[in-house]
């Protein structure tokens, strides 16, 4: 899954500070640019696994536009981290489903363009929908 980070900048006296807006209290930091990245990641995995544990669901992402709108994050650098939460959801279970053709078809000229697998797609749609 895909989160946005928003990142204040640092300098000699003070680390890059991380915030990730769709996960309320996630935020890390590092001394670089590329550590703070890092940590960013491994913050969120934390986040969303804790959140999981809990029986509670992790946020949908909103669009890297609508955090760039807050002026809590003006001149902040964003970042987008591809973190595999997806492992916290449980064992996969195979089901059988049936679409029609042209709907079929349409999902997977769109997995293969997007790089994504149609179990994988058709998951996130039904998780969005559900929201």
């Amino acid at each position: 899954m895909k989160f946005v980070l928003a990142i204040e900048p640092g300098d000699q006296d003070h680390a890059f500070g991380v915030v990730a807006p769709d996960l309320p209290g996630c935020f890390s930091a590092g001394d670089t640019l590329d550590e703070a990245v890092d940590n960013a990641h491994e913050a969120i995995d934390l986040w969303c696994q804790t959140v999981i544990e809990d029986g509670g669901d992790i946020p949908t992402p909103a669009p890297l536009a609508a955090h760039q709108q807050n002026p809590d994050y003006q001149s902040w650098i964003w970042a987008l981290v591809d973190v595999p939460v997806e492992r916290y959801f449980g064992p996969a279970e195979k089901i059988n489903i049936t679409l029609p053709r042209r709907v079929l078809a349409r999902v997977d000229d769109y997995v293969k363009t997007h790089g994504e697998s149609r179990s994988g797609f058709l998951s996130r749609a039904a998780l969005q929908a559900m929201r």
